[in-house]
């Protein structure tokens, strides 16, 4: 089977989260020669193979077989590959089954290593993420089998195929604010304590606000408004309370600290409760590593580009791998169509990124 039929393998394997579709299994009797680790936890199916070449580093390629649903409105069944003129449509195409079959074809045809290679894969990405990859890295760390490098195979080039590659993420802070007020009668607000108007008279300098300035790698961190909502959907009675919601998508220089400064500023003297979370921390591999510098040179053989260094976007399963001290980016396919109707990607990208982690495998020690 070459990459492509793989592919279309994997996209005719309706997996949608924590479903894996029969992928795991498939790929476990695919890698002939391959360890097989699996660590299923509840409904959530994991797998961790690898084969020890010999000495040397430990190479990983990462990734999930699950997608989200398809939703209504596809010109073509979303569980069956169809190719139309050089794309190649189904869900997942982009998120992440192209990337999936690249790395797994590349690792197949792999005859020669100075060191180890392997894949971790999830059915649990695009879900609550907890029974997933978090859980094959418990299992890695507590054996000491934890890689030295990892390539997690997401979608990350944005006009062309190779002109980006993510070297970090932002982190996603999560915050869950009540404004107290005393509830009185529309036409006595001088009785009344209003949420609503003391909210309004800052609203201004935080919606929007950026909380930092960034850097040559991250975006600044901005405070963004999600959701705002008080009273009880009658003109004459004004709230006891008000709640908003919001998010920050937190480079290396915000923290919660820094957070909850910036609301205390805008808030005081009122009277309010502010409850934080973060689903993720912001991380950057440094550019001298030599899996970026790898990856670079690999991309600019195939496609003769310099893929510039990002960390734009959302979250991926790389902010589980990164704070355990093992180097990590991202590379995969153009990233303009996930989680739409009628997601596609390249014949030709499939094909690209498939000798881009070919290539890597085998430059990895030279």
């Amino acid at each position: 089977m070459d990459v492509i039929g793989l592919f279309k393998y994997f996209i005719n394997s309706k997996s949608e989260t924590p479903n894996d579709g029969g992928i795991l299994n498939f790929i476990e009797d695919y890698l002939l020669g391959f360890e097989a680790i699996r660590i299923d936890v509840e409904d959530v199916k994991n797998l961790f193979m690898y084969r020890k070449f010999g000495e040397g580093e430990h190479l990983c390629f990462a990734g999930h077989v699950d997608v989200v649903p398809a939703g209504e409105g596809w010109n073509t069944n979303p569980y069956e590959a169809v190719e139309q003129e050089g794309y190649i449509y189904g869900r997942g195409t982009q998120d992440m089954k192209s990337g999936l079959a690249a790395f797994v074809q590349a690792v197949k045809e792999t005859e020669n290593f100075q060191g180890t290679l392997s894949l971790l894969l999830t059915s649990d990405e695009e879900g609550e993420a907890t029974n997933g990859t978090i859980k094959v890295l418990e299992y890695l760390q507590k054996n000491n089998m934890l890689p030295d490098s990892c390539i997690v195979a997401e979608p990350t080039c944005e006009e062309e195929f190779g002109d980006a590659i993510k070297v970090g993420r932002r982190g996603s802070i999560n915050g869950y604010l009540t404004l107290e007020g005393k509830q009185g009668h529309a036409a006595y607000p001088e009785k009344a304590v209003n949420p609503i108007h003391n909210i309004a008279k800052v609203l201004g300098n935080m919606a929007g606000v950026d909380l930092d300035d960034g850097d040559e790698f991250f975006a600044s961190s901005k405070f963004v408004i999600t959701d705002i909502r008080a009273g009880m959907q009658v003109t004459n009675v004004t709230p006891n309370e008000l709640k908003m919601m919001f998010n920050v998508r937190n480079n290396t220089k915000t923290t919660q600290k820094e957070v909850r400064e910036f609301v205390a500023k805008h808030l005081a003297g009122l009277d309010y409760d502010l409850r934080l979370t973060q689903g993720s921390y912001p991380f950057k591999t440094d550019t001298d590593t030599k899996l970026v510098k790898k990856i670079d040179e690999a991309i600019k053989t195939i496609t003769c580009k310099e893929p510039k260094h990002s960390t734009a976007g959302g979250t991926s399963d790389a902010r589980f791998i990164a704070p355990l001290g093992v180097n990590v980016i991202e590379f995969g396919v153009r990233n303009d169509t996930i989680h739409s109707i009628n997601e596609r990607t390249t014949r030709k990208e499939v094909e690209d990124l498939y000798q881009v982690f070919k290539t890597l495998i085998q430059e990895w020690n030279r």
